[in-house]
C-alpha cells in the first residue's frame, strides 16, 4: 500500500500555508458553525433551492431563525466553501453538499461533536498523563468502555453509529472471507452489543458465537439475539479483557477481534494477543480485523484514521491508538501466532489478518 502522499512536502505557496495555518487556528470554530448549520437545517434548505439558491429573508423565514443567527452562520460558511454567493443569494457547494449528503462525513461530526468535542479540551492532559482526562466529562470512569451503556443518550447514539459504520461497511466482504474457512463455533472477542454475532448467525444457520465482553454490553447483545430469535446460538462469557489473570474462553475454532485491539496501548495489546493464543490450539484460527493507517488507499481516510487515535488518547483510554501495521504484525509475532493471510481493501480501508498458532 502507498503512502505517497506523506513521502514529500506539499506543492504549496507560503501565502496559501499560512491561510492554512488560520484555519487551524479557527478549527474548533468552524466545526461548530458547520454543526450548527446543518443542525439548524439551513444548508438543507439552501440545498433545496437548488441552482437559485436562497436569500437571507427566505432562509430566516422558513426556518424560524433571526437574520442574525443565519448571517453569522452563512458568512463563516462563505469563507469554510459550504456556500457560495450570487448577488443576494447563496448556493450550497460541494463541501455543503458532502458534509450535507455523505454519511460519512455525517457519522464523523455528530461522533466528534456528541462524544469528543468537550473532552478534546484536555487532549494535553491526557497525553501527559496516558489516563482519558476528558472522559471527566460524562462521569467518573477510567476507560469508555464499561461507560457505554451509561452514557447520555445522543453520545451513546453516535458512539455506536460510528464504530458501526465502519464495521458494516466491511461485513458483506468479510462473511464470506471468514466462513470459507468454515468455523463451527465463533468467540467475539470486545463483541459489544452483538451486531457481528447477528450477521454471522444470519448468514450461516449452523455457526455458534460466544462473545466475551463487559456485563452491561453483554445484556444488550443478549437482547438483541432474543430479538433476532437466536439466543439458543449467542452466548456471553463476561470479563474483564484487561485483567490478565481472567482465562479467555478455551478451545473455539475460531476467535475473533473487530476494531478491537486498537483500543489498548502496544504492552495490552501483547498480553491479550498471548491470553488468546493460550486459549486456542493448534487447529484454531484468530482473525483481527483493524484499520492501519499506512494501509488506506486515500489521503482522506489516513487523515480520518490518525484523527481517530486522539479520540482515544482523551475519551477511551488514553493509551492506544489507530496503528501502523508493522507494529501489530511485530506484536502478533511476539504472542507466539503468525499471519498466514493479509486481505487489504476490506470495506471503508480494513485489513484482516488470519493467526494461527506457531508451530
Amino acid at each position: 500500500m502507498s503512502m505517497a502522499f506523506y513521502q514529500s512536502p506539499k506543492k504549496i505557496s507560503a501565502f496559501d500555508a499560512k491561510f492554512e495555518a488560520q484555519k487551524i487556528a479557527f478549527a474548533p470554530v468552524t466545526f461548530q458553525v458547520a454543526h450548527c448549520l446543518l443542525k439548524f437545517g439551513i444548508l438543507d434548505f439552501i440545498d433545496k433551492q437548488g441552482d437559485e439558491g436562497a436569500s437571507l429573508t427566505q432562509i430566516t423565514e422558513a426556518l424560524s431563525l433571526s437574520e442574525y443567527v443565519v448571517s453569522v452562520l452563512i458568512d463563516m460558511g462563505l469563507g469554510m466553501g459550504l456556500v457560495w454567493q450570487n448577488q443576494d443569494h447563496y448556493i450550497l457547494d460541494k463541501t455543503g453538499y458532502f458534509l450535507l449528503h455523505d454519511d460519512m462525513a455525517t457519522t464523523n461530526l455528530n461522533f466528534i461533536q456528541d462524544v469528543c468535542y468537550q473532552g478534546l479540551f484536555e487532549l494535553d492532559k491526557s497525553l501527559l498523563s496516558s489516563k482519558p482526562e476528558g472522559l471527566k466529562v460524562f462521569g467518573d470512569w477510567d476507560t469508555i468502555y464499561p461507560a457505554l451503556s451509561q452514557l447520555p443518550e445522543q453520545a451513546k447514539k453516535s458512539w455506536f453509529e460510528f464504530d458501526h459504520y465502519y464495521s458494516d461497511h466491511a461485513f458483506p466482504i468479510l462473511l464470506p472471507l471468514i466462513f470459507e474457512h468454515q468455523p463451527k463455533h465463533l468467540v467475539d472477542i470486545g463483541g459489544n452489543t452483538g451486531k457481528w454475532a447477528l450477521a454471522c448467525t444470519q448468514f450461516n444457520a449452523d455457526i455458534e458465537v460466544t462473545i466475551m465482553d463487559f456485563p452491561g454490553q453483554l445484556a444488550v447483545a443478549k437482547q438483541n439475539a432474543i430479538e433476532h430469535g437466536v439466543e439458543q446460538r449467542v452466548h456471553g462469557f463476561a470479563t474483564d479483557l484487561l485483567d490478565d489473570n481472567s482465562p479467555f474462553y478455551q478451545g473455539a475454532d475460531t476467535y475473533w477481534m473487530s476494531q478491537f485491539l486498537d483500543c489498548f496501548a502496544k504492552d495490552q495489546i501483547l498480553a491479550i494477543l498471548k491470553r488468546a493464543a493460550a486459549a486456542m490450539n493448534s487447529d484454531s484460527q484468530l482473525f483481527i480485523l483493524e484499520t492501519y493507517w499506512d494501509r488506506q488507499p486515500f489521503e482522506a481516510s489516513a487523515y480520518c484514521v490518525n484523527a481517530t487515535s486522539l479520540y482515544f488518547t482523551a475519551m477511551a483510554n488514553g493509551n492506544s491508538r489507530m496503528y501502523h501495521s508493522k507494529d501489530m504484525l511485530k506484536l502478533i509475532s511476539e504472542a507466539g501466532l503468525y499471519v498466514d493471510q493479509d486481505t487489504d481493501d476490506i470495506g471503508l480501508g480494513h485489513t484482516l489478518l488470519r493467526c494461527k498458532l506457531k508451530p
